[in-house]
């Protein structure tokens, strides 16, 4: 028999925007030229490219593959969805991020709040009308402060690196796929087919995650009752779902919301993955602005 898996909604309702640029009008390339190589002097995302970090983030997939089971996301969820850790705005959470580096990442080995900014103003540049992507830039990956003693100092596994369902079948598209032979729920034949404990078409909303980043700053948004619109949201969620929005796996459990607001997460994806450099940003210059868009769509301060 198959189960519908839902995840009750958190906190108040957020209604979508309208936006200058109408979803069957969305410009996916907004000029913004991408790089051919990441700061290493590799391809972007070459998980098998010979340098200083590659058996680090192989080591990191192989223990987030085995550790990353159905039961220990809802039991992450449940702990973390209570939001005690502490209260903040979203700005000194952003100058927390001058703490993290991210072990998954083949591409960037810079404190986070260089790659926040470099994704912010470059869509900025592209899409100067659509503050409230400028913004989404700037928190996706606030959810990183997981790695910090005063959030619990989970470890890296266990906060980032690319983000794929559990309750079904892991698809191949995922990197370093074979080290899922390991995890308990591999061979278990409630999670193993396709569609596993879901529906097709349930809508990724019912699906659970791997638990990272991603899923926690989506739960601080949401149940802080930001008034970004809810492509904002499913980008915050599922920017680090490769196998979706860069492979085409799982959309056999998307809904139609999610098909549209796909098509914002392909415009954010180009900036997050490729604005990547060397470049610096003046972040006091910079700071008015985003501080401004803080104040619109965000209450002061934050349960977190």
């Amino acid at each position: 028999m198959t189960i519908l898996v839902g995840q009750p909604p958190l906190g108040p309702q957020v209604e979508d925007k309208k936006f200058p640029l109408g979803q069957n009008e969305l410009v996916l390339d907004g000029g913004f030229e991408a790089p051919d190589i990441n700061s290493f002097g590799n391809s972007f995302r070459d998980y098998n490219a010979e340098s200083e970090r590659r058996k680090t983030v192989e080591e990191f997939y192989r223990v987030n593959h085995i550790n990353q089971t159905f039961d220990y996301v809802k039991k992450m969820r449940e702990e973390y969805g209570k939001l005690n850790k502490t209260e903040m705005s979203i700005w000194e959470c952003c100058e927390l991020l001058n703490e993290v580096v991210d072990d998954s990442d083949p591409d960037l080995d810079e404190p986070q709040i260089e790659h926040l900014l470099q994704t912010a103003e470059a869509i900025r540049k592209d899409y100067p009308n659509e503050d409230w992507l400028h913004l989404t830039a700037l928190i996706h990956d606030l959810g990183k402060v997981l790695l910090l003693p005063s959030f619990g100092q989970l470890p890296q596994w266990a906060v980032v690196g690319d983000t794929f369902p559990l309750g079904c079948a892991f698809d191949e598209s995922i990197v370093h796929h074979k080290y899922f032979k390991d995890s308990p729920d591999f061979n278990n034949p409630a999670y193993n087919t396709k569609n596993g404990v879901y529906e097709q078409g349930c809508g990724l909303e019912n699906v659970v995650m791997s638990w990272g980043h991603d899923d926690y700053m989506y739960l601080v948004a949401k149940e802080n009752g930001t008034t970004l619109p809810s492509s904002a949201l499913f980008i915050i969620r599922y920017h680090s779902f490769y196998p979706l929005h860069r492979a085409g796996a799982y959309k056999h459990l998307m809904n139609e919301e999610d098909k549209e607001n796909l098509k914002w997460l392909h415009v954010f994806n180009k900036y997050d993955l490729y604005s990547k450099s060397k470049v610096r940003v003046d972040v006091e210059k910079v700071k008015p602005y985003y501080l401004s868009l803080i104040e619109k769509y965000f209450p002061a301060t934050l349960k977190w």
